[in-house]
């Protein structure tokens, strides 16, 4: 019998550090005791009763819809920065701009809540003082900070992928008379389609975890999913956070299976031979022959 490596049994003790809470999690949540340290037998009372949980139905909802918008900001920035950077060589202030848009992988968050806070203040004072109009934190400056650092992201992921092209295809398209604009549209964009797949995916899952950011750009009637679970366990934990947090883990789960059917149909589709070219349907015979 051959013996496990040691790689081998690092990698399995790695996926059960990291997975086996997460199991726990999810039959904890089919718990009919309402002490979670307490098993009382298996039922699904809590999935029902999060229908009538309204405070944090909101809250998974308010997360979803600054997520969404977030990672669309950010893959629309992003993907325009990366461009800048690769494709464009010599410009001033080239790299003090690359710094800027990479920045924000380096900066504590708490730093940045807080000069967003500064600056969201300051906006606010000035529109009240010169306009009249009362500038409040919501929504809206939840989806301005998520956008400032989930740019980043997508610039690096994008920008990686925009430095490996053959640019010799874009050359051709714009020898033959193609605008650079509808170039970049129909050429660059469906050859990198995937990095900005990504990047997208990667700004949602982001902004749907970020609760410093949060926390300091909010108010009133604008309180996203981690801030919710997150007052809610300094109290104890519920079984509807359980059941919440399982429901996430299946939306993510069934998310992943499907991007990754999806990718390895396509690769599939890559590998395969090109179909061979029609035969004739006629064979030479002795009397087609030339005399």
């Amino acid at each position: 019998m051959r013996r496990p490596d040691f790689s081998s049994v690092v990698l399995w003790l790695g996926l059960l550090f990291i997975y086996l809470p997460m199991v726990i999690l999810v039959i904890y949540s089919f718990n009919a005791s309402r002490l979670v340290t307490v098993w009382g037998g298996w039922s699904v009372h809590w999935y029902v009763g999060l229908l009538d949980n309204t405070q944090l139905m909101n809250a998974v909802k308010r997360s979803l819809q600054i997520a969404f918008y977030t990672a669309t900001a950010a893959v629309a920035l992003g993907t325009l920065a990366a461009f800048a950077m690769t494709r464009i060589s010599r410009f001033r202030g080239r790299t003090l701009f690359s710094g800027m848009v990479t920045a924000p992988l380096v900066m504590p968050e708490v730093i940045t809540g807080l000069s967003l806070l500064l600056l969201f203040v300051a906006l606010a004072q000035i529109l009240e003082s010169l306009l009249g109009v009362v500038f409040d934190r919501g929504m809206l400056t939840i989806w301005i900070a998520h956008t400032t650092f989930s740019v980043a992201y997508v610039a690096i992921v994008v920008s990686s992928r925009l430095g490996e092209l053959d640019q010799s295809i874009e050359e051709a398209a714009l020898d033959l008379g193609a605008p650079p604009w509808k170039t970049f549209l129909q050429i660059t964009v469906p050859m990198i389609a995937p990095s900005i797949v990504a990047g997208w995916l990667l700004s949602f899952t982001l902004s749907l975890d970020d609760l410093v950011l949060a926390s300091f750009v909010s108010g009133p009637g604008s309180t996203t999913l981690p801030m919710e679970i997150f007052s809610a366990v300094r109290l104890g934990v519920k079984p509807e956070i359980n059941a919440i947090a399982s429901i996430i883990l299946l939306a993510v789960s069934l998310l992943t299976l499907l991007i990754w059917l999806v990718a390895r149909r396509a690769d599939r589709r890559s590998r395969m031979p090109p179909p061979d070219e029609e035969q004739p349907r006629w064979k030479a015979t002795a009397g087609d022959q030339p005399r």
